[in-house]
C-alpha cells in the first residue's frame, strides 16, 4: 500500500478509521458467535472472516441514507455500516423475539430491516439479486434518487437467478451495483471447478455492463470501484459487476469441516492475506492509527460485543403461538 492513498480517493482520516472500526467490529462479533456455537449456546454461524475489507469498503461508498442493499449471508460488515447494531446481530444468532431480521424465525445471516433499507434475504442463494434488480427498476420507473447494491459469493454466480437478474439489469440499464465476493469456494467446490472463464467479471460483457476484478483484502480499492460504479448508476448509465478476490478464513459454516477439502498449507497461506492486519499496518504507516488508539478501539469494541452478548442471551424467546404470525391473514374473517 502506498502512502495516503485514502486522501487521493477523497477519504479523510475519520473515514478510514470508520471503515477499520466496522471491519474490526464484524470480526470480533463473528469470533464471539463461533465461541457461542462451540459452547452450545447458538445453533449456527456463517462467517464473514476474511471478507470484511470488501464489505466495509463497498458499504462506505454507498449512501446509507437513501440506497437499498440486498446483502448475502456473510455480509456482517455491510449491514453494520448500514445501521444494524451488535445487539441486533446477537439477537439474531440467539433467535430471540427481538431479532429485527425475523423475530427469531430465520437462520443467522438472513439480514433484513426496512428502516435501514436492508432487503430481506432468503435461504436459496442468489435470490437477492433479482430482488435488488426489481427495486432498481422501481427507482427508474418512479424516477427516485437511489440505487441498489447486491452481494453474493462466486458459487452463487453460477445459479440461474444470477444470469436472469444480470441480463434484466443490463437490458434495462438499471441503477444497481452487483458485487461478487469471490472467496474461492462454493462450500467445498473450488473456483476452478465452478467457472469455465478465468474471472467472474469476464461474464459482464455478456450482459452489456462493465466488469472489474479487484483485491478484496484492500478496502480502499473496493471503495474506489464501488464508488465509481455507484456514480455511474446514479447518472443513469446502468449496472456494473464487481468481483472482489477474498479469502474465506473459516469453514463455510459451523456445520462444515473445511479440513476435508483444504490442506493446512493452503489455510496458512490464506491467513497471511487477512485484511485486518493489512489495513491496520497501512493506517499506522500513514499516521492515522497509533498503537494506543488501536488498544482503545479494541477495548471499546469488546465491551460492546460483551454487552450485546449478555443482552441477547438473556432476552426472551418468542411466544410459541407467534410462529403462526405472518403466515395467515390476521385481520378480517369476522362474519
Amino acid at each position: 500500500m502506498t502512502k495516503n492513498r485514502h486522501e487521493a480517493l477523497g477519504l479523510t482520516s475519520e473515514d478510514v478509521l470508520n471503515i477499520y472500526e466496522t471491519m474490526l467490529m464484524a470480526r470480533r462479533i463473528d469470533e464471539r458467535m463461533w465461541l457461542l456455537n462451540r459452547a452450545g449456546k447458538v445453533p449456527f454461524v456463517v462467517s464473514c472472516q476474511g471478507q470484511e475489507a470488501a464489505q466495509a469498503g463497498a458499504a462506505y461508498a454507498l449512501d446509507k441514507e437513501k440506497d437499498w442493499i440486498a446483502p448475502y449471508y456473510r455480509d456482517m460488515a455491510v449491514v453494520l455500516q448500514f445501521g444494524l447494531t451488535p445487539k441486533e446481530l446477537m439477537l439474531s444468532v440467539f433467535a430471540k423475539a427481538e431479532d429485527p431480521n425475523s423475530g427469531g424465525r430465520q437462520m443467522p445471516g438472513h439480514f433484513g430491516k426496512r428502516e435501514n433499507r436492508i432487503l430481506t434475504g432468503s435461504s436459496p442463494v442468489t435470490t437477492q439479486l433479482p430482488h435488488a434488480v426489481g427495486v432498481a427498476l422501481a427507482a427508474k420507473m418512479k424516477k427516485e434518487d437511489f440505487i441498489t447494491f447486491v452481494t453474493l459469493g462466486e458459487g452463487s454466480s453460477n445459479q440461474g437467478d444470477f444470469h436472469e437478474g444480470m441480463n434484466f439489469a443490463g437490458v434495462h440499464k438499471l441503477p444497481t451495483v452487483v458485487m461478487v465476493e469471490n472467496n474461492k469456494y462454493a462450500i467445498s467446490v473450488p473456483v476452478e471447478k465452478q467457472l469455465a472463464c478465468e474471472k467472474v467479471s469476464d461474464r459482464a460483457i455478456g450482459y452489456g455492463m462493465p466488469g472489474v476484478t479487484v483485491d478484496g483484502t484492500d478496502p480502499l480499492e473496493v471503495y474506489k470501484v464501488v464508488k465509481e460504479a455507484a456514480d455511474r448508476a446514479r447518472r443513469g448509465e446502468g449496472p456494473s459487476l464487481i468481483e472482489t478476490i477474498c479469502y474465506r478464513l473459516t469453514a463455510h459454516s459451523s456445520d462444515d469441516d473445511h479440513r476435508l477439502y483444504r490442506d493446512a498449507d493452503e489455510l496458512e497461506s490464506e491467513k497471511k492475506m487477512d485484511p485486518l492486519p493489512k489495513f491496520s499496518t497501512y493506517l499506522k504507516e500513514v499516521g492515522v492509527l497509533t498503537e494506543e488508539m488501536e488498544r482503545e478501539l479494541e477495548e471499546r469494541i469488546m465491551k460492546e460485543v460483551d454487552e450485546a452478548t449478555d443482552y441477547a442471551e438473556n432476552a426472551p424467546y418468542a411466544e410459541p403461538e407467534s410462529a403462526l404470525r405472518y403466515v395467515y391473514a390476521e385481520d378480517g374473517g369476522n362474519e
